[in-house]
Formats: structure tokens, sequence, C-alpha cells
């Protein structure tokens, strides 16, 4: 038991150290080349194929050069360069009978075959493999034999005062050995030996031993393989009566040769099954291995379809956000991708200073001596809650104009004070007397524009959170709020703070309004007096940049 353990010790500790070896060496190589370590066996005028495989599994269409060739380089098999065959390069005797195999490139493998093999194809063969500066090289042995009958042995009968006994085999390559032995392993002189080669070039072989002993007790014919070193043997039972000074009575020899011949015929009967059943067990193996080979190509297939999507899924994220990064800038490009959403305005929501033309598509700043409290402001009719959607507004203001336009959330209370920000759930830009603003948690973020804006256009992506302005006049950027938290149906809101302006839709191109979002005037109906009565807007200081635009440095105006 101690000798079992320290033996799988040995081999333990013998795998670890040539794998170090291995990985060793394969550190300082770009790549290794194997062939099979068993000689590759093929029968004349068949086919043989001559496999090698790379280490690291790289693809072998990389390669520059590819051959097969004898014990010289110069003795080409096959030579594939520059993914052509340079048949100028092969020698004579391999012309027309050698095929290069490609099916496995991407997995690092490949092979030539031969075909119609010959007695000289036997020997050693170099795969060589060629990238770049780097070579390396593999050596395959090609053996031409093939393993023929077992022999058939059976009693002919009496002959030269001993017993002749006969074995016949067939289907071998090359000429094979036949011997006798007896039952303690000497040879035993054969009696004559003949052999036949039929058309494919196999032999038959057929061989007499005139047994006069009869003490031997059986005999056995083997025939060997020179090339395989491989052999196959039978052995026949001699009983005495068959010898002539043992037997003189023929009738009793004639039953006894009936019997050895029963005999025969049954062992011929168990060998045939058992071979039968050999090659069924043989052909059985090769199903499953075949079935483990096309399963492997499937799960390979399999991950290769899903790296592949996988990427494809990365690359078109990346060019989303990429877009988008774009997007934030040009308003033009934005359009492209936004619905132009129908905005109307609410008259019911309106402040008594303010003027809604008859088709809801404008408000104008009335000069009343009224006094009311309250924000001065409208709110659009239909709201927003999901998509992506955008409007454009024309500005018409005097010098001395105070505006406000953005959108409002609808569960927005709107009683006491409350400032314009998006913590209580308004998303606004504007201008007072000293320039143009952002409401921010913060307070106010001042904007820096090219441009005074005559048209501004508000875009609402609901589902990413982010509400942009654009100044329409020239396409440029205003502000963008980012990371918006929704939760409720946003409306257009607009509000004349003071000053000679007036506020215009701008109806080119859009669409029929959507009539299956919320009205603001079920959302408004718990929520007018807060608009209108007991309410005042309140302006905080800046305290946060922009995220486009620098803040400016100047003091806000009281």
């Amino acid at each position: 038991m101690e000798n079992c353990c320290q033996h799988a010790l040995l081999r333990h500790f013998t795998c670890l150290f040539v794998l170090a070896q291995l990985l060793t060496w394969v550190s300082t190589k770009e790549f290794l080349v194997f062939g099979p370590s068993d000689p590759i066996v093929a029968a004349p005028g068949g086919e043989a194929i001559l496999p090698c495989s790379l280490f690291p599994v790289m693809s072998v269409e990389n390669m520059e050069e590819l051959r097969w060739f004898r014990s010289r380089f110069s003795e080409a098999v096959f030579v594939y360069r520059n993914q052509q065959e340079q048949k100028e390069e092969q020698m004579a005797e391999y012309s027309g009978r050698t095929w290069l195999v490609k099916d496995q490139f991407h997995q690092g493998k490949a092979a030539v075959r031969i075909g119609n093999v010959r007695e000289p194809d036997s020997g050693i063969y170099i795969c060589f493999f060629k990238r770049g500066l780097f070579y390396e090289e593999a050596i395959l042995e090609l053996k031409v034999a093939v393993m023929g009958s077992v022999p058939e042995v059976h009693i002919k009968g009496p002959e030269d005062g001993g017993v002749c006994v006969v074995c016949m085999t067939s289907g071998w390559y090359p000429k094979p050995q036949l011997q006798w032995k007896d039952s303690r392993g000497e040879r035993l002189p054969a009696s004559s030996e003949k052999h036949t080669e039929d058309a494919e070039g196999l032999f038959s072989m057929k061989t007499t031993l005139v047994v006069r002993d009869s003490s031997l007790g059986n005999v056995t014919c083997s025939t060997f393989n020179p090339i395989l070193g491989q052999e196959k043997a039978m052995a026949m039972f001699i009983p005495e009566p068959f010898f002539p000074q043992a037997s003189p009575w023929m009738p009793a020899f004639a039953v006894s040769v009936t019997m050895m011949g029963l005999l025969v015929l049954g062992s011929c009967y168990f060998l045939r099954r058992e071979h039968l059943a050999k090659l069924k067990l043989r052909q059985e193996w090769e199903n499953l291995r075949h079935g483990q080979e096309s399963f492997q190509q499937i799960k390979e297939a399999a991950l290769k379809t899903t790296s592949t999507l996988q990427e494809e899924l990365d690359r078109r994220k990346a060019a989303y956000r990429a877009a988008w990064r774009k997007a934030q800038l040009y308003a033009d490009w934005r359009k492209e991708h936004f619905q132009a959403w129908s905005v109307t305005l609410d008259p019911d929501s309106a402040h008594a200073n303010l003027a809604i033309s008859q088709d809801r598509m404008s408000v104008t700043w009335r000069d009343t001596i009224m006094h009311l409290e309250g924000p001065i402001c409208v709110l659009g009719t239909e709201g927003i809650s999901s998509g992506r959607c955008y409007w454009e507004v024309k500005i018409k203001d005097g010098v001395f104009s105070k505006w406000t336009l953005g959108v409002w959330r609808e569960d927005v209370e709107k009683q006491g004070w409350y400032s314009e920000c998006p913590k209580r759930g308004f998303w606004t830009v504007g201008r007072t007397n000293s320039g143009y603003w952002a409401y921010v948690d913060s307070g106010r973020a001042s904007l820096s524009l090219r441009q005074a804006p005559q048209r501004v256009g508000v875009f609402v992506d609901y589902s990413e959170g982010d509400i942009s302005f654009y100044n329409m006049s020239d396409m440029s950027h205003i502000f963008s709020f980012h990371e918006a938290s929704f939760s409720g149906t946003l409306f257009p809101y607009f509000r004349l703070k003071s000053g000679d302006v007036s506020m215009i839709l701008s109806s080119e191109e859009f669409p029929v309004p959507i009539s299956t979002l919320p009205s603001l005037k079920e959302s408004l109906c718990s929520q007018r007096e807060g608009l209108t009565l007991g309410s005042r807007v309140v302006d905080s200081l800046p305290e946060e940049e922009s995220q486009f635009l620098p803040l400016s440095s100047d003091t806000l105006p009281p």
C-alpha cells in the first residue's frame, strides 16, 4: 500500500514539474507546434492525415508559411505560403496526391492529407509553422501497414509419420513473419511456407508444420507485423490419438478429426461473435466521441455568438452615449430624435394680468393697475408623462421685461412662499433686469448667451430625466437639468413678471395633440387657489455652477 502511494505521489510531482517547465517554455515563445505522439498508420492505397496543432490556440490563417517536409527542408511534401499552395517547391512523388485540411484553422489545427499511400511514404515527417521571424516545428511518423486476420489453424491429417497442421492468414501489409511455437514458447521449424499478394498489395500467408512428438500437447501459429510490432496468434491442441503410432484405427482418427473440426467451427463462431462485439463497442465509442466533438463545436459557436452580441451591444451603447453627448450641444440634431409637442395655453390657469389669444397660442402682459397676489403665470394644457418631446416659444420683449419659462410638475403644492427650483417641481430659465438665469436648487445660475434668444426650444426627455433649453435663433445650448426626478405629469410653464413682453408658441411642424395624455384641468382643480392667491415666488442667490456655461461672478441684483 505504501509503495502505491509513493508511486502516485511521484507521478503527481512529475506531472507538476513537466507542466511548470512547459509554462516556462511557452512564456518565452510565441507558440508551440505539436503533432500526434503515436505513429500514424495507413493502409497501402488508402489515405494518411498528418495533423499538427498550435499551443496556445490561435488561428492558423495568421501564419506566414505552413510546410510539411521529410528529413530535409527542401524535401517538401506540401507548402502553403501567403494563403496559397506552392506547388513548384513540392517533390514530384507527392504531386497530385496531397491536400491541405483547413476546416479547423480557427482552432489552431492544420493537416495534410496524402492519398494513394505507398510503401515509400513510410517514415518521418516534419510540420513547420512560421509567423514573421518566429517559427516552430513538430515531428510526425507515418507507418504504412495493415494488421490482417487472426490465423486459422486446423489439422490436415497424418503425414511423414506425424500430424500435419496448417496455418492460414490474410490481409497483411507488409509481408508478415509467421512462426510456430510449442507450449513452452520455443520455435518449431515450418515444413512449408507460401505467400500471395492481391491487387491492393495485401499479403496472404499459408504455412504447414508436421508434428511428430505427441508430448507437445499444443502448437501455436503466430503472425507478426514488423512495422507495427504487433502480432496475432492461434493455438491448436493435438490429442495423442491423432498420431499414427498411437492410433492404428482409422475410424477413430476420422471421429477425432470430425470432433476437432466441430471444435474449430465453434471456436471460429465465438471468435466471430467477439470480433463483432468489439466492432460494435468501437462504433459506439466513435459515435460518442463525435457527439462530444459536435457538442463542443456547438458550445464554442454559442460562446462566439454571445461574445459577438455583447460586443455589438457595447458598440451600440457607446454610439448612443456619444450621440447624446452630441445632442446636448446641437439643437438641430436633437430635433431629429424628439417629437414636436403641440402646446396650447390653459386659460383657466392664467393670471388676471395675462391676455391669452383666441387660438391659445400666445400670452401677453396686460398693462393694468390690478395688484393681485400670486405669480403671474399660465400653464400648458397637455401634460407629459413619457417619451421625448420639445416645443418652441417666440419671445417679444422690451428692454426691461422679465419672464420665465420651462416645465412644472402637477403634484407641486403652491401655498405660501416657494421658489421656482427643481426640488419644488420647477425646471425653468428666464430673464431679469440683470440678465439671463437658470433656476436651480441652490438659487440662480447666471447664463452667458452669445445672442439674445428670440426663440427658446424646450426639450424634455422624460425617461432619462433630462430637461434642456436651446437658443433656436443661433442653435446654441442655454442650460440643461440632468437626472431630474420625475414622479408625475409635467406641464409647460410660462411666467411674465413685468415689462412689454409676449410669448408666442410656435406652430411649425407640430402634430395633432395627443388626446390621451392627462389634461391640466383635471389636475388643477384642487390647486388653482395656490396659483392665484396667497403665494409669492422667491428668488434665491446662486451658489451652483451650470454644467455647460460658467457661473458669472457678478453680484445678483436685489
